[in-house]
């Protein structure tokens, strides 16, 4: 690899402002109830809106990376900020649910997904040897984004109106993506074996060694692995997001909140998922990857058990919350890097994306499970019961089998195993 320290850095930064934009789409409960009391539409028919922009987002991810390896990273992401800024400029004008959920839902989804996991595998492929760390640090600030657009998206509403707030938020999104393009620059392939870091370090003598695959998605999808991994994944967003979705309802109905206070959850769960991408992302670099997701699987399943059995007051409440979301935010986080260390990052935007349905799965399927279970009590149940199944298999599951070959290699390179 023959890029220096200082440009990786600027990759870093280009990533960076491009993730808190993505993030951004975060905020979408804000404009739930402007929308209704502008149209009067239902509420529920409004917030399908972002179940639909979940799925769209996860589902784009199918197709990123062919479209990467045609037009290459920075027209990619350019064209992706171009095209969620304007799917948001024209929201501002709709004015029926169908528009919104072609707008705000299918093509800001799209576009989203799109640059989110382009963005966030060439980062890795730039760091292989910090793969949960930079993971941390690119999806901390797309949870960031969040954080900060609910003060801003929530000012635009109450100064400019609900139309006019997705006419700004489109024109700033869509600068943040197209600045943030200019910045990043497609890793070699080199840079998949050895990192610059690596210039420093001491090779290790001729010996056997052993040396990740790089599988194609049709090579992964033939192992026990990739479909396990979903499993797990699923287990994880939909626990996640259905908390996400809900949760000043939960605090209102189950802890007997006052609507102020339960309001507060949300940033809580905001700051702690933000928090738990950066804290365990960079953990996960120093231990096993898959036994730190089964331990927040554990927490999780705990957490919603708590949720749906004990008497709940103001405090088990939020430590419950802020738990989940912990977990949450790490286990989006520490993946990227599982699927790398499972099927090679020569391949990890495609690959990656195929596992990430189950994001999109999940975001649709803790309402289905509410809706056919009947409430919040029953789902939290059943997320435990998921979990506990995950955390079994979890802690089970072991990489395909590696290659062994002769070669010259940095010792520190095979010093961790994830």
């Amino acid at each position: 690899m023959n890029g220096k320290p200082a440009n990786r850095l600027l990759i870093v930064l280009g990533t960076v402002i491009m993730q808190m934009g993505l993030g951004t789409i975060y905020t979408w409960s804000l404009f739930n109830s402007p929308l209704v009391e502008k149209f009067g539409w239902d509420l529920s028919s409004v917030s399908i809106t972002f179940s639909i922009t979940s799925f769209a987002l996860a589902f784009s991810t199918l197709f990123a990376g062919k479209i990467q390896e045609k037009i290459g990273l920075r027209k990619l992401t350019a064209a992706a900020g171009v095209l969620l800024g304007i799917g948001l400029i024209l929201s501002s004008q709709a004015s029926s649910l169908a528009s919104f959920y072609i707008l705000a839902g299918v093509i800001v989804g799209f576009a989203d997904g799109t640059a989110y996991i382009t963005s966030l595998s060439n980062l890795m492929k730039w760091f292989p040897d910090r793969k949960g760390l930079i993971s941390g640090i690119s999806v901390g600030a797309y949870g960031t984004g969040s954080l900060v657009f609910k003060y801003i998206n929530g000012s635009l509403i109450n100064s400019v109106g609900i139309s006019q707030a997705f006419l700004y938020w489109g024109l700033i999104v869509m600068a943040m993506i197209l600045v943030g393009s200019t910045l990043v620059r497609e890793a070699p392939i080199e840079s998949e074996k050895v990192s610059a870091n690596n210039k420093e370090r001491t090779l290790a003598s001729k010996a056997a060694v052993p040396v990740q695959k790089n599988y194609t998605v049709s090579e992964m999808l033939r192992t026990k692995q990739a479909y396990l991994l979903f499993v797990v994944f699923f287990t994880a967003c939909m626990s996640g997001l259905y908390l996400i979705g809900i949760v000043k309802d939960i605090g209102m109905q189950l802890a007997d909140l006052n609507a102020a206070t339960a309001a507060n959850a949300v940033a809580l769960v905001a700051i702690f998922n933000t928090a738990g991408r950066l804290i365990l992302g960079a953990l996960s670099d120093k231990v096993s990857r898959l036994k730190l997701v089964s331990c927040t699987l554990a927490v999780t399943a705990t957490s919603a058990l708590i949720l749906s059995v004990v008497p709940l007051n103001y405090g088990l409440f939020f430590v419950c919350v802020a738990a989940i979301a912990f977990c949450f935010g790490g286990n989006i986080t520490v993946f990227p890097a599982i699927v790398s260390d499972f099927f090679g990052l020569k391949n990890q935007t495609k690959n990656y994306g195929v596992i990430y349905q189950g994001f999109g799965i999940g975001a649709l399927s803790g309402s289905f499970i509410a809706a056919m279970m009947g409430g919040f009590k029953p789902t939290f149940i059943v997320i435990a019961g998921l979990c506990i199944l995950s955390v079994l298999i979890a802690l089970t599951l072991r990489p395909p089998m590696s290659q062994k070959v002769e070669k010259d290699v940095p010792f520190k390179a095979y010093k961790r195993t994830a």
